[in-house]
């Protein structure tokens, strides 16, 4: 891009962030350790502080502490949907928008919407609110971040499966870690003060054993330390001689590596505060009317996943994979070409293109890194 357009698109930036409302977020490392009550004694305060700060939504859970803490706070009403023969309520987006306050509280950022809702997601909505320019304060638990998905997994033994990308994070203004220790956290859950009396020895043998607890405090103490140290790169000007990163995350439509690949780059890229593509090549071999539907129908789901992890998706066709990588990586002046662990059908078409060693030498000799995630 010549100069003279990224200054006039650096303008058009400047001029959005400052239109566009400001973004707390409030993370945990696990249910109970105290956000949705963070969230409502800062609604008190701005409160009494002459903001005009309404509820948006928030879940209480059954616990009274919390629910004590809605008194005296204004409460947008929910929007009820019938569903499958049930009344549903959902927070309503757009008497959110239309009310327009200084500030809304908005809790369970990974909430799937329900179907027919203008977006899938509840993160979607909170962007929506953020570009008509109100302020808004939420809430996730760490499990639920995207990119540490199979992490969490290991960890639990259990796929979350309500999501929120990486570059949520990236987008807000402030992140802020609700910390407890785990005999903390473990001593509330016995105190019935997360879950109802009979759910909680359930509790303690799945979720809530001290070294899971241990693992996602950590991961979540590890993502705002990252989230504060990207804040300080980008915001403090300080004289460096690090070169810019831009990641290349290449996929095939082996669908678990795909995954793996963007979730691992998308991190990388959240860390460096780096601008990545993800490159899917297309082989011969690989024609829309030669693959199964299935594989065609993961390929779209892991394009859609690269896209809201913030990465540009690069579909091309070629007869040589490696050829094909080369081409992109000089082409968009990538500093680090990520690949997974290549499963045999990729790796004998790379062999066998005898490219190979042409790969490795021209990007190492364009001081381009290659990382072949595990």
């Amino acid at each position: 891009m010549p100069d003279k357009e990224q200054n006039v698109q650096h303008f058009l930036d400047l001029i959005r962030r400052s239109r566009r409302g400001k973004f707390k977020l409030y993370i945990g490392m696990a249910a109970g350790v105290g956000k949705s009550f963070r969230m409502l004694q800062e609604a008190h305060a701005l409160l009494r502080n002459g903001v005009d700060v309404q509820i948006g939504y928030i879940e209480t859970h059954g616990r009274q502490e919390t629910a004590s803490l809605l008194e005296g706070l204004p409460v947008i009403p929910r929007r009820k949907i019938f569903y499958k023969g049930k009344e549903i309520e959902e927070m309503d987006m757009q008497a959110i928008v239309n009310l327009h306050p200084e500030v809304v509280i908005i809790d369970e950022l990974a909430h799937s919407n329900i179907e027919g809702s203008k977006n899938e997601k509840r993160w979607q909505d909170v962007r929506d609110i953020l570009e008509a320019g109100i302020n808004v304060i939420s809430a996730v638990n760490i499990q639920h971040l995207e990119s540490l998905n199979e992490a969490v997994q290991h960890i639990t033994g259990v796929e979350i499966r309500e999501r929120v990308p990486d570059g949520l994070l990236q987008f807000a203004d402030e992140v802020v870690n609700i910390d407890l220790t785990a005999d903390e956290l473990i001593a509330r859950l016995r105190e019935g003060k997360i879950y109802a009396p009979d759910k909680v020895e359930i509790a303690l043998r799945n979720f809530f054993q001290p070294e899971k607890i241990l693992q996602l405090r950590e991961l979540a103490l590890k993502e705002v330390a990252t989230q504060v140290e990207r804040k300080v790169e980008t915001e403090i000007t300080r004289p460096s001689d690090r070169r810019p990163e831009r990641f290349l995350a290449c996929i095939s439509s082996n669908e678990q590596t795909a995954r793996h690949v963007i979730r691992k780059t998308a991190r990388l890229a959240s860390y460096y505060n780096a601008r990545w593509w993800v490159l899917y090549v297309q082989t011969p071999s690989e024609a829309p009317d030669k693959i199964p539907l299935a594989t065609q129908r993961h390929l779209l789901n892991n394009f859609k996943l690269a896209i809201e992890s913030g990465a540009e998706v690069i579909r091309t066709e070629h007869t040589s994979v490696a050829e094909a990588i080369v081409e992109k990586t000089l082409a968009l002046q990538a500093t680090t070409v990520c690949i997974g662990k290549p499963h045999l059908k990729m790796w004998q078409i790379i062999l066998n293109t005898g490219v190979f060693n042409h790969l490795l030498k021209t990007l190492s000799g364009q001081n381009v890194d290659i990382v072949i995630l595990s």
